[in-house]
């Protein structure tokens, strides 16, 4: 009898020691994991969407406090620091199973687990308001004509890039939508346009950088050597800006006035120009026309084959919008472009991408921000 109660019962010593291994294991887990290198793909991709977003918010707010004579405000994002912080505790105890009270000392079979945990996520975001020489630089500079050159050469439409960015072409004026200085567009503006894209479309259309000493000069070229029409809307185009019909290469300077018939005078728009232009196709509430709050959106105007329509539709209404590329509140009603309006989603991709042209210059260094560990 005494020699069987100083036996152990192996069945459940068994069940001790696989528990004492695992707490022995998820004990060197927490040690060496590493959440680092595991959040960079899920944070970069979600920090994108958030300033993508924002930005788009941002730029669609302003246009609408524009069409009501509102000041706009624009927030630069300076930097983003996101530190993380875990910390981990385990500890665990155990006995060893006896049966007897033979062997003193030995109590009767018993675990023990403690485990504690810490998580912080500390995002630093720090934003730079567009102000004083900035916002002069950014918003009020009109932008160069070798850039507008340069996105005419990239592919994007003649037409509707300079319907966008300019004023005048040699005296032809652009239609502009600002309360103080609205004007319709002159009546060959369009047609000039028109001619220019069937130009473009051929492939006839390039430009050159011609350097003399320090100087660059920036040059319009419409090829010869193309179909009939084609050479019919070349010709036209040179007639109706005021341009020698023998000549070559055509010299682009910004400018209201030509100094001869082989230069191009372009009066070039602001961003803060372009903003206000575009505003006007805002369609507001009829309530807050009649309130005097905000001006009528403007008739649409007529081209050589029709009603120009709008650079972009922004639509309101007092519920929001449930297919929206962006939507914003303002007095009470929501604002948005339709997600399905393929012409208007371009529209302000293209104003996003111009809205980086005239970022020159060195930008203020953004503040250093310490996130302790």
């Amino acid at each position: 009898m005494g020699d069987r109660a100083l036996t152990p019962r192996p069945r459940q010593t068994e069940r001790v020691l696989p528990t004492l291994l695992l707490l022995l294991a998820l004990v060197g887990v927490a040690g060496c994991a590493s959440i680092g290198p595991t959040t960079m793909t899920r944070d970069r991709f979600d920090y994108t969407t958030a300033v993508a977003e924002s930005w788009k918010s941002q730029m669609l707010l302003n246009l609408v406090k524009l069409r009501y004579s509102d000041t706009p405000v624009f927030l630069d994002v300076g930097q983003i620091v996101s530190g993380y912080t875990m910390q981990s505790t385990f500890s665990a105890a155990g006995s060893i199973f006896n049966t007897s009270t033979i062997v003193p000392g030995v109590p009767n079979s018993s675990i023990g687990l403690g485990a504690q945990g810490q998580f912080t996520d500390r995002p630093t975001i720090t934003y730079s308001p567009l102000m004083g020489e900035r916002f002069a630089r950014s918003l009020m500079t009109p932008i160069p004509p070798p850039a507008i050159l340069s996105l005419i050469q990239a592919g994007y439409p003649i037409d509707l890039t300079l319907r966008l960015v300019v004023h005048t072409l040699n005296g032809i004026q652009n239609r502009f939508g600002g309360v103080a200085r609205r004007r319709p567009a002159d009546p060959e503006f369009y047609e000039l346009l028109a001619r220019l894209r069937r130009i473009q479309d051929s492939g006839a259309i390039g430009m050159r950088v011609h350097r003399v000493g320090r100087d660059e000069a920036t040059m319009l070229t419409l090829r010869r050597k193309v179909e009939s029409s084609t050479e019919t809307d070349a010709l036209m185009v040179r007639q109706m800006l005021g341009l020698d019909p023998q000549g070559g290469e055509i010299r682009v300077v910004y400018g209201s006035v030509a100094a001869d018939a082989k230069e191009l005078a372009m009066l070039t728009r602001s961003i803060l120009d372009i903003l206000v232009d575009l505003s006007s196709f805002i369609t507001v509430p009829e309530a807050h026309v009649q309130e005097r709050r905000v001006a009528p959106t403007a008739e649409p105007e007529v081209g050589p084959g029709g009603p120009i329509p709008p650079l972009v539709r922004i639509l309101s209404s007092r519920e929001k919008p449930g297919d929206a590329l962006v939507a914003v509140p303002y007095r009470d009603h929501w604002y948005w472009i339709d997600d399905r309006d393929l012409p208007s989603k371009g529209l302000f991709s293209f104003l996003m991408f111009i809205f980086t042209l005239v970022e020159t210059g060195d930008k203020a260094a953004p503040p250093i921000v310490t996130i302790p560990g």
